[in-house]
């Protein structure tokens, strides 16, 4: 059975190690909402660096999850002083479990202070695809992918929430899907 594959990426206001109040508040609760995330029913894998004390993500060994990279877009630096950018790769059995982990407890409350942490931009901020059983996605095919979405309509090959695609390809929807706190869902889960 096919799985999700779900890439997020969004570009910090401030490089991860200023220590600033906001960045060191972003990191703080991002302890909490991977905790939460992956206990979350649905949550299968994602992706974490053998050896992350050295160096930055670019510099890190992902193992299967391949090497780290980011899309075209992102300007910003590399090195650990100037590196501002959040990334995420993992894997979900289902497109509702996705949303659910998502759009309910921390991650939402994070979601809400997006703004707070995460520059504005034009880009999408995520995209799914479906991987066959057993096959973990890597950093670049989820760099292709927002890429390609950012300039194309969805389509099975990269999909969001509103516009979603099961495994065969057949468009399929989330019909009045709500948090469990009755917001709307949103185009960014970054």
């Amino acid at each position: 059975m096919p799985h999700l594959a779900l890439y997020t990426f969004g570009v910090l206001k401030s490089p991860l190690n200023d220590p600033a109040p906001l960045p060191r508040e972003f990191h703080e609760s991002g302890e909490a909402i991977y905790r939460e995330i992956g206990g979350h029913p649905g949550y299968i894998a994602q992706a974490e660096a053998a050896d992350s004390s050295q160096g930055t993500l670019f510099e890190w060994d992902w193992g299967e999850w391949g090497a780290f990279t980011a899309p075209a877009w992102y300007e910003k630096g590399r090195t650990e002083e100037t590196t501002a950018l959040i990334a995420t790769l993992s894997l979900w059995t289902d497109l509702r479990s996705a949303f659910d982990a998502v759009y309910t407890g921390p991650h939402r409350a994070a979601l809400n202070r997006r703004y707070d942490w995460f520059e504005r931009t034009e880009h999408p901020g995520y995209v799914f695809w479906w991987v066959a059983d057993g096959s973990i996605p890597t950093w670049q095919d989820g760099v292709s992918r927002l890429e390609y979405l950012d300039g194309h309509s969805a389509a099975p090959y990269a999909f969001t929430f509103h516009r979603s695609f099961d495994p065969a390809g057949k468009p399929t929807k989330l019909k009045d899907v709500r948090s469990r706190n009755d917001s709307p869902i949103s185009e960014s889960p970054a």
